[in-house]
C-alpha cells in the first residue's frame, strides 16, 4: 500500500487512537515533546485514559547537529548508536559535553511542561509511548528504556510513520511497536505531514495541563522560542 501524508499531527493522532482502540490492561499514553504531544493527546482522548509526557534530547554529532548519534532522556538514561560513535570517531569527552548541555535542556524543558508537577505514575500499566514519527529511533530508545525503570506492565510504541529499519531495531527494545506506515522511501518524518509546523514549548505545556484536569498557567515567553 502506498503511504500517504497526514494533513496534521492531530489527524495522525487520530488515525493512530483508531488503531489502538481496544488495547486491553490500564492504559496511560505517555508522549515525546514536543511533536508527539499532539499525537499523543489524541490517541489518550480516543483511549480515554491518563496523558503525560517524557522528555527525551537527541545527542548531535558536534561537526553535524542534525545527525543523531544517541540520546538522554528523563532518569539518567543515556542511549549511543555506537557504530557511528566509532565510525565518525566521536571521542568519549565530545560524548560527555554533549550531554552535560542536553541534559540542562532537558531538565529546563521538564519544567516547562509539567509546570512543578511530578510525572504519572506508570508502574504496572500499559504504557503507549507517542511520538509524531521515528527517523533512526535512538530518542524512542531511549524512551523506552527510561520507561522500564518505573516497572510498567509492558511498554508499546505507536507512531503514525517510521522506516522499516527503525520499527525492526525498536522492536528488540519495546514489547509492541506499532507503526501505521512504512515508507519504501522515508527521507524525514516531516515529509509525511501537509502541516508540520514546530511545536512550541507552550503548546506542550498547555496540552499536558488540559489533560491532566488543570488550568493552564501562562509559560514563559523565552521557554517558547528556544529549542
Amino acid at each position: 500500500m502506498t503511504a500517504t501524508p497526514y494533513w496534521n499531527r492531530r489527524e495522525a493522532g487520530e488515525h493512530l487512537g483508531n488503531r489502538l482502540a481496544g488495547t486491553p490492561g490500564e492504559l496511560i499514553v505517555i508522549a515525546l515533546p514536543r511533536g508527539g504531544v499532539p499525537v499523543g493527546a489524541e490517541v489518550a482522548r480516543a483511549l480515554s485514559c491518563p496523558f503525560d509526557v517524557l522528555v527525551v534530547r537527541k545527542l548531535g554529532v558536534p561537526s553535524h547537529p542534525e545527525l543523531g548519534f544517541g540520546a538522554l532522556a528523563e532518569h539518567g538514561i543515556r542511549v549511543l548508536n555506537e557504530p557511528l560513535v566509532h565510525g565518525m570517531g566521536i571521542t568519549e569527552r565530545a560524548i560527555d559535553d554533549a550531554a552535560a548541555v542536553e541534559r540542562l535542556e532537558l531538565e529546563r524543558r521538564v519544567e516547562a511542561y509539567r509546570r512543578g508537577r511530578p510525572m504519572l505514575p506508570v508502574g504496572g500499566k500499559v504504557v503507549i509511548v507517542v511520538d509524531d514519527g521515528m527517523a533512526t529511533g535512538f530518542t524512542a530508545m531511549a524512551a523506552v528504556e527510561a520507561l522500564r525503570l518505573l516497572g510498567p506492565e509492558q511498554v508499546i510504541l505507536a507512531v503514525p510513520v517510521a522506516p522499516t529499519d527503525a520499527v525492526e531495531d525498536l522492536g528488540a527494545v519495546a514489547d509492541e511497536v506499532i507503526v501505521l506506515q512504512t515508507p519504501a522511501y522515508f527521507g524525514s518524518v516531516g515529509e509525511w505531514y501537509d502541516d508540520f509546523e514546530q511545536v512550541s514549548d507552550n503548546e506542550v505545556a498547555d496540552i499536558v495541563a488540559e489533560l491532566a484536569g488543570e488550568a493552564a498557567a501562562p509559560a514563559d515567553d523565552a521557554g517558547q522560542r528556544r529549542g
